[in-house]
């Protein structure tokens, strides 16, 4: 700096207004040096602001880790999962700050919380991101030390992170635009859970003595709603109670279809056979009832032996049970003059899915029931299904090439002289059982719904 100064000094001390120039020229020169140093200062503090503060030497965790049972510092920087956690503590003031406490030691984000107010305790919901080096069972004992009971953990996903008030809207109006959805908006709004539509009355007129209050009723385990279109739904989630605000939140649900009453997609997929003929695949309900009486009675019947593995006694009560949303999915094939000419079935069998097809015989081996199989297994599918079964005869030929041609794993089972075919089901989507038709027009709008039942001709 001084070297500077002399500089100035010789230049411009002995023009004729050289005192003005040499106070500007200082003023400048101590400018540009602080300006330097504070370059210098801030250079060297980002080159550091990303490090950990040092460690004060003269300072120590006084507890050996072995004892702590925590993470070294640092643990955790690298590879992370998701969980759910679910655990149950008092109500009191710092409960819920002990367990955050241990949550930020083990050095786990926590990215959403929710809790459900109990008559004695509450429980709280977290889902967290943490280190993948962190056993479960570990963050389960620490967070039981820091005052948590009847804890539970389950591994996430990406799904899990949408908030709960945009998911409960989201499958809301998936529940008012489709009937259907209801048994699977309940499970995805319940989790891993089975859902039992118990009908008021059999598919053999008899009635089943199931019936539940109107508000519903609420027991640990397992809950009872009362199904809209008569009996009751059933749904039972043995690992883990639900609570009241799970309880509302379902009922919501339940009240919202009642009120909307019954309702289906009405979009449709144009489709040409090999020669020539244009046939129509849609969605089916129970509007559809007398169509499929029809058609089941130009069936033969040995092709109605074929599908129900028997004598049908009464068609429309099986009908009626089939083509109820509350088990299932219907699409149904009607050609260019609206004749109803094949059904297909996708059966909620508890935790189970079953297919099920019937082709009226003037429109077999023309790539129909291929096409609707496929159909249905896409759907189970993006259910979530990990399998579809399909109960026939041996001597059901046209069955078990439909099966085959899905090119999926097969498993074969023979059960009180019956053939049950189970298709377990790849991530990759399916592909159309064959080059048998040929898509002319709109896609269909569908969506996907879990087993909400039993169904007639399922496994036993």
């Amino acid at each position: 700096m001084t070297d500077v100064t002399d500089a100035m000094t010789t230049l411009f001390g002995h023009r004729p207004d050289g005192s003005h120039l040499l106070l500007a020229a200082l003023i400048l020169a101590s400018t540009v040096a602080l300006v330097a140093t504070a370059a210098f200062h801030t250079r060297r503090a980002g080159r550091h602001s990303s490090d950990p503060p040092p460690k004060d030497p003269g300072t120590s965790d006084p507890r050996p880790k072995e004892a702590t049972g925590l993470p070294a510092a640092g643990t955790g920087r690298g590879e992370t999962v998701l969980w759910r956690m679910r655990t149950t503590v008092r109500d009191a003031p710092g409960s819920l700050a002990a367990l955050c406490l241990v949550i930020a030691r083990l050095r786990i984000d926590i990215l959403t919380l929710q809790t459900h107010p109990l008559a004695q305790g509450t429980v709280d919901e977290f889902l967290l991101r943490a280190p993948a080096s962190l056993p479960s069972q570990e963050l389960t004992r620490q967070i039981e030390a820091a005052g948590g009971t009847a804890t539970w953990i389950e591994r996430a996903d990406t799904h899990d992170l949408v908030d709960t008030p945009t998911r409960v809207l989201s499958l809301a109006t998936r529940t008012a635009l489709d009937a259907a959805e209801l048994p699977l908006a309940l499970r995805q709004l319940l989790g891993r859970c089975t859902i039992h539509s118990l009908p008021a009355v059999s598919v053999t007129g008899r009635p089943t003595g199931q019936s539940a209050p109107v508000e519903g009723v609420l027991e640990e385990t397992v809950m009872r709603l009362r199904d809209p279109s008569g009996g009751v739904i059933s749904v039972e989630r043995p690992y883990l109670p639900f609570t009241p605000t799970e309880f509302a939140r379902a009922r919501a649900l339940v009240e919202l279809d009642a009120r909307l009453g019954p309702r289906v997609p009405r979009s449709a997929d144009i489709l040409t056979l090999p020669e020539g003929n244009e046939i129509t695949v849609r969605r089916a309900d129970r509007s559809d009832l007398a169509a499929a009486r029809a058609m089941h009675d130009r069936c033969s019947p040995d092709t109605l032996g074929l599908r129900y593995h028997g004598p049908v006694g009464d068609a429309d009560r099986y009908l009626h049970h089939l083509l109820s949303p509350r088990f299932g999915r219907t699409l149904a094939v009607q050609t260019a003059s609206g004749k109803l000419v094949a059904l297909g079935h996708l059966l909620w069998d508890g935790d189970e899915t079953e297919v099920a097809l019937l082709v009226e015989d003037d429109w077999q081996r023309r790539g129909i029931g291929s096409e609707l199989l496929a159909r249905l297994v896409q759907l189970a599918r993006e259910a979530g299904c990990d399998s579809v079964y399909a109960v026939t005869q041996s001597r059901n030929t046209g069955m078990v090439a439909a099966m085959r041609a899905l090119g999926l794993p097969l498993d074969y089972q023979i059960e009180e002289g019956t053939l049950v075919i189970t298709a377990r089901l790849s991530t990759s989507a399916a592909q159309p059982a064959g080059a048998t038709t040929e898509q002319a027009a709109r896609p269909v709008d569908e969506r996907t719904v879990r087993p909400s039942g039993p169904a007639e001709g399922a496994r036993r």
